[in-house]
């Protein structure tokens, strides 16, 4: 069977039970996830999970740009004190998001700003969101001179957002959204895309992907994202899973532990 690995899930917000999730992946061989960290409420949840489901499931710890109001210094003492657990893969999710305006932009911009310094201080990549805010995204992110790695997770921006992450270090991380009727645009960028640099995801339970649109999206789902990945890039499924891997145990290091 072939292995892959789901950079990007929310373990805790499906239909079917977390437990039920992995086994459904590990049936269909996603043998690693990621469940994500959102804003302060969920942390342990997240957390517990990691614990709870080893060896399968990792997390992040971060703070979503809709939640940025909820960031404070109780919050972040929280997170920097598990940073260095090894179950603890990555900074995330954070970001900007100016499409929902959920919180304010000027919040949203310190808070992005603040989890990156804590990604560079404790030595960890990040999952990056970013919704009608690629400006602002590339802007502060170029002031970390490169120094910071991890992913724009759940692409579905533009060439020159890409292009530019890609110059910054970052990598480009891919979901359900590819095999999207309309994702023409899509479909192109990645083409264009350095196969050392791109990863699969599933953001279950959101943007399932076809044949499954309609049902609730969950990680034994990131197959067909790959499956599609595989053919629009004219490699076997085979290489492109082993691809996909790769570049993430490259870059989520305590994946390998």
């Amino acid at each position: 069977m072939i292995n892959w690995i789901d950079l990007h899930c929310h373990l805790n917000f499906l239909e079917v039970t977390p437990e039920q999730a992995v086994s459904n992946a590990l049936a269909c061989g996603v043998n690693k996830m990621i469940t994500i960290g959102t804003e302060p409420d969920d942390h342990k949840v997240v957390f517990e999970l990691a614990h709870k489901l080893a060896p399968y499931v990792y997390c992040t710890l971060g703070v979503h740009p809709h939640e940025a109001i909820k960031y404070n210094e109780e919050c972040e003492q929280w997170m920097a004190s598990r940073f260095e657990e090894p179950r603890v893969v990555a900074v995330g999710e954070i970001g900007l998001d100016y499409y929902y305006d959920h919180s304010p932009r000027g919040q949203q911009k310190k808070v992005f700003r603040r989890q990156l310094e804590l990604a560079q201080e404790y030595s960890l990549p990040v999952q990056i969101h970013t919704r009608d805010a690629e400006k602002d995204t590339i802007d502060i992110l170029k002031e970390f001179n490169g120094s910071i790695k991890g992913v724009i997770h759940c692409f579905t921006g533009t060439q020159e957002l890409a292009d530019q992450a890609l110059a910054l270090g970052l990598n480009i991380s891919i979901s359900g959204v590819v095999t999207f009727k309309n994702a023409h645009k899509l479909r192109d960028i990645v083409k264009s895309l350095p196969k050392d640099r791109i990863h699969v995801e599933t953001d279950s339970p959101f943007l399932t992907p076809v044949p499954f649109r309609g049902k609730k999206n969950e990680p034994s789902f990131v197959v067909k994202t790959g499956e599609y990945l595989a053919n629009l890039l004219d490699v076997s499924v085979e290489e492109l899973a082993k691809l996909t891997n790769e570049n993430t145990l490259r870059i989520f290091k305590k994946l390998k532990e």
